[in-house]
């Protein structure tokens, strides 16, 4: 029988064993490779330097917070108008799916700026308080974000689990099959696997979907397996050889240009109501399991939010001095923490390390990306809808009042212009001129109607 020390999982200060640690860690990289690795090939970034900026990112991350929240900084996808939007301007076309240098160093110029944002809203609670911000963003605002950010990727899952081809072919028959199998074998490795390979059921999915797609290709019948392309692997600041074994990310200097600053800075504001949805995730959790290993001591992580967006700035700076895109916390990482009930920092520590490690050996990147789409669309539909459930999950432990009038009208506007922003223009609503990310619009919107609907409410008393 296994001891609650052991069943219940691991909290931020626990460290597993040497091989739980690696085993853990490397479930971390695979989970946030996908989205780091597409937002470097969408926006023409360097593939290698945004893998090794992440890794670095989330090493400053944890050092800045004092060690204590297990996130995970990656690639945002809210910067990818911004910096189309950017280059656009400044007259910057592609070639080979590459931005130009100079291209990407103006952008780094925009990204460092863009960090300040974050900065000063970490500021901002720091010196006005918790509840400042819970008025601003209560549960009714961060728990339908966080619903949002998980449906809203609905889409890329599905797209990624299902080939685009409408006719029935062999190839598209062993792509959805793929797909099945490693989504129910997660969720089955999640559900009943007890002790330590309950703790890897994503890890142990991929590797079943793997296996199905190997058994696929032996058998003649599809090949899912994928080839980075090799612009996105070309550039590089020192190779061996031709590059093909080792080569240093292509690391660069940022340029002045405040057309990147105008472009890229405000975009820094959709992500606050994302990390603050994603520390709420967090907080909850970790007292969750907590509450399983039997401890009596309180993880406030919430109360950790000014740290947690001070550092979400200050990775944006780092990210962008080395040549890497803008990020945010990534929820994948924090889903897959929730499933496995591994909330280890040691283990996100280890995570970062390796990420850093595979962006200097071209192997290494090969592999991790050679993982069929078949298969992370299949991981990707338990994962986002995790996400999406942790919104929920929000809003039952805040005890949000259901039937209130007001709390109804500010989840109902966000839920609809969120996902409907999304289905309906792509991720980026026209307003005005303006493409604002549905995400970032949706929030806004409700925080501005929720202090609206506020106006001479009377304060309930705190519950006991």
């Amino acid at each position: 029988m296994n001891s609650p020390q052991n069943a219940a999982g691991y909290l931020p200060e626990e460290r597993p064993t040497p091989v739980r640690l690696l085993l853990y860690a490397i479930q971390q990289v695979i989970v946030m490779f996908p989205a780091t690795v597409t937002v470097a090939l969408v926006t023409g970034f360097q593939v290698s330097t945004t893998i090794f900026a992440s890794g670095l990112a989330t090493l400053c991350f944890i050092l800045i917070t004092g060690k204590k929240i297990p996130l995970y900084y990656g690639s945002s996808f809210a910067y990818l108008t911004a910096i189309a939007g950017m280059c656009a301007a400044e007259g910057f076309e592609k070639v080979d799916g590459i931005l130009p240098t100079e291209a990407i160093q103006y952008a780094q110029f925009g990204i460092i700026f863009s960090g300040l944002i974050s900065i000063a809203a970490g500021l901002f609670v720091r010196f006005f308080g918790k509840k400042v911000v819970e008025t601003i963003l209560p549960a009714s605002i961060t728990g339908p974000v966080a619903m949002i950010i998980g449906l809203t990727l609905a889409g890329n899952a599905l797209s990624d689990a299902i080939p685009g081809a409408a006719d029935v072919s062999a190839e598209s028959t062993v792509w959805i099959i793929v797909a099945l199998v490693t989504l129910i074998s997660t969720i089955l490795y999640s559900k009943y696997l007890k002790g330590f390979l309950g703790q890897l059921p994503l890890l142990l999915g991929v590797l079943t979907g793997c296996a199905v797609a190997g058994i696929a290709y032996a058998a003649d019948w599809a090949n899912l397996f994928r080839s980075m392309p090799a612009a996105a692997l070309e550039a590089s600041v020192w190779k061996l050889g031709d590059g093909s074994i080792f080569a240093v990310p292509a690391f660069s200097l940022p340029k002045v240009s405040w057309t990147a600053v105008a472009a890229i800075m405000p975009i820094a504001i959709a992500t606050i109501p994302e990390s603050t949805a994603h520390m709420y995730q967090l907080d909850i959790y970790v007292n969750d399991v907590a509450r399983r290993k039997g401890k009596k001591m309180k993880y406030s992580l919430i109360d950790m939010l000014d740290r947690n967006l001070i550092g979400d700035g200050i990775c944006d700076m780092i990210s962008g001095a080395v040549g890497g895109p803008a990020g945010t916390n990534y929820g994948e990482n924090i889903s897959t923490m929730a499933i496995t009930k591994v909330f280890s920092v040691p283990v996100l520590i280890v995570a970062a390390v390796i990420a850093m490690i595979v962006s200097f050996f071209t192997p290494l990147i090969q592999v991790i990306y050679g993982i069929p789409l078949a298969v992370i669309g299949g991981l990707e539909i338990y994962l986002f809808g995790a996400i999406a459930a942790q919104g929920i999950a929000i809003m039952i432990e805040k005890k949000v009042d259901m039937f209130s009038s007001k709390n109804i009208a500010v989840i109902a506007s966000i839920m609809i212009i969120g996902i409907g922003g999304n289905y309906a223009f792509g991720g980026n609503i026209p307003f005005f001129g303006l493409e604002v990310p549905c995400v970032a619009g949706a929030a806004i919107f409700g925080i501005l109607l929720n202090l609206l609907l506020s106006i001479g409410e009377k304060k309930k008393a705190p519950r006991e």
